[in-house]
């Protein structure tokens, strides 16, 4: 079954990370990659540009708005997201917790929907 694991973080408190412990947390994101490639889970995944970089776009009354940054203001925003292909939740929940920013801040699993197989 495939997942999605969503990183969320707190960008200020990153922003704020001393570069030692910035490269010990960038360590061990190379050692998860590594791990995830050697298992041959990993379906795709990237680390994404800081909030403040963001844009929403919503559709009212049949008009398009187009704003700045996300649509709700949070304390952790999302920062990266990996899909995997895993056997079951408690695979998925195993991966998580490897996350180094599990950590610090919180990884959200979903399941992927599966169009073909309706959900």
């Amino acid at each position: 079954m495939r997942y999605v694991l969503m990183v969320y973080v707190d960008e200020k408190k990153t922003a704020a990370t001393p570069p030692d412990e910035m490269g010990a947390l960038m360590g061990g994101y190379m050692a998860l990659e590594q791990e995830l490639a050697a298992k041959k889970t990993k379906l795709a995944g990237e680390a994404l540009q800081p909030v403040a970089s963001a844009t929403s776009v919503r559709v009212r009354n049949g008009k398009t708005v187009v704003t700045d940054g996300p649509f709700a203001e949070t304390k952790e925003q999302l920062g990266g997201v990996y899909v995997l292909e895993c056997k079951d939740l408690d695979e998925a929940i195993a991966w998580a917790a490897k996350v180094p920013d599990a950590k610090n801040g919180t990884i959200e699993i979903r399941p992927i929907w599966d169009w073909k197989e309706g959900g």
